[in-house]
């Protein structure tokens, strides 16, 4: 009976070692940027069509300066590298963390505290490997495991350009990370595991512009470090690739091609209207981090990249999100129909949304007003809808969809109600946001 005991002991430990095993090897073991695609991967350098990489045929005999702009535009580094009321790529914006917070560096062309002392090498350290200068490892917020597909061709265009701007002398702030989360020298196993550290290769069966939209959807644009789920590990878990993620608490949506909680029934000309402008008709308006992306990013791109990147986005793999509800038909055009068990948010809606949005959410003034059909009021967490009506869309732009923000406007238990109100009038899962979770995003 003991040696029975102990052989089902041993068995036991055995399956955990090998289930632990097994676990442990698909988060460290995760498939590559383009594994979904099949086909011939091929070197820049074999590769018979044009080239996927560099700048567009428009930019052909352009200056290095202007198409390093070009590529800085389409890496999205103004973005990170500017505090709100800074000066472009001056450093000091915060991303707040559950270990802290982390400030982005200065990456003007300041020789004490940019990066004006910095050879080629070492740039191309920094961007392909996630190495800084002096040696320090950076962490994977700077998002090196994408850049890393940029050809050296391409990292240096960016840095002459980063190089010919006006040196901004601002000190970089420290971060905050507590133990163990401030021992840089553990990015150098995470770098390890999740930066194949390799340059982008084409697939040989697709078209040029598939394999134009792939570059720049997983390198400069690295779509997948915000619209893809993190694994434990905190890296891209590319077996869920573009089936939504977080970014600074917004929830940044499923982008595959599922016809009913992604982009599958979108047509090629509402993605591209979408990166170009910040609306699809009766879709989705960018907003959040999204629109920082269309602002600065997506709309200083050629329409030929715009297309590229609709194509290659059409051939992600469907994976479905079953925590989002499929889109909504167009509510009562009454206020007197709709929910009755929240009178606040009601109240508030009233107030503020009603005169832009209509009752029937489809929008009063503009076709950008329109709430149905769209992911944040089907989305049970409400986070999207309580950030819009804390921050609104961002900076007034022409040609932009614009809405005011209401932090000031508003307390928590307001903003939470009225969050919940627009998930119950206009979608299909109900939400239920309490006014602390408001409070946690307002702090955001």
């Amino acid at each position: 009976m003991a040696i029975r005991t102990r052989t089902i002991a041993l068995l036991v430990g055995a399956a955990v070692v090998i289930g632990g095993g097994g676990i442990a090897g698909r988060m460290l073991f995760l498939p590559g940027p383009l594994d979904f695609a099949g086909g011939t991967k091929v070197a820049l350098a074999d590769y018979k069509g044009p080239s996927p990489v560099g700048v567009p045929a428009e930019l052909a005999n352009a200056s290095l300066i202007e198409k390093g702009r070009y590529l800085t535009d389409a890496a999205d580094c103004r973005a990170c590298h500017t505090t709100k009321g800074g000066t472009p790529f001056a450093g000091g914006r915060p991303f707040k963390l559950p270990f802290g917070t982390l400030y982005t560096p200065n990456i003007t062309p300041d020789k004490e505290t940019g990066i004006g002392n910095w050879t080629d090498a070492q740039f191309l350290r920094a961007v392909h490997q996630g190495i800084s200068a002096d040696g320090t490892r950076l962490y994977p917020a700077f998002p090196y495991a994408s850049y890393s597909l940029m050809p050296d061709a391409d990292v240096l265009a960016i840095k002459a350009y980063l190089f010919s701007l006006q040196p901004v002398r601002q000190a970089n702030l420290p971060n905050t990370f507590h133990f163990p989360y401030n021992q840089r020298w553990l990015m150098g196993f995470w770098g390890y595991f999740f930066n194949r550290d390799k340059r982008f290769e084409a697939i040989a069966e697709r078209s040029p512009e598939w394999n134009r939209g792939a570059y720049l959807v997983e390198g400069p644009a690295h779509c997948g470090e915000c619209h893809t789920p993190r694994t434990l590990a905190q890296a891209m878990n590319t077996r869920q690739k573009f089936a939504g993620g977080v970014a600074e608490g917004w929830n940044a949506y499923n982008i595959t091609s599922d016809r009913t909680t992604g982009i599958g029934a979108w047509s090629k000309p509402e993605i591209e209207s979408y990166l170009a402008t910040g609306h699809a008709n009766g879709r989705s308006v960018a907003s959040g981090p999204m629109r920082e992306a269309v602002d600065l990013s997506f709309s200083k791109l050629t329409k030929g990249d715009i297309a590229a990147i609709a194509t290659y986005l059409q051939t992600i793999p469907p994976i479905h999100s079953a925590r989002l509800g499929a889109p909504a038909a167009f509510a009562a055009a009454s206020h007197a129909q709709g929910p009755t068990d929240n009178p606040i948010g009601k109240r508030v809606f009233e107030q503020a949304c009603v005169s832009c949005h209509a009752w029937s959410g489809k929008g009063s003034l503009t076709a950008d007003a329109q709430l149905t059909a769209k992911k944040a009021v089907s989305d049970p967490t409400a986070a999207n809808v309580a950030l819009m009506v804390l921050q609104g869309t961002g900076p007034q732009t022409a040609g932009r969809p614009y809405m005011p923000g209401f932090a000031h406007s508003y307390s928590d238990t307001e903003i939470a109600a009225v969050a919940n109100y627009v998930t119950a009038r206009f979608g299909t899962m109900p939400s239920k946001i309490a006014p602390k979770e408001v409070g946690k995003l307002r702090a955001e």
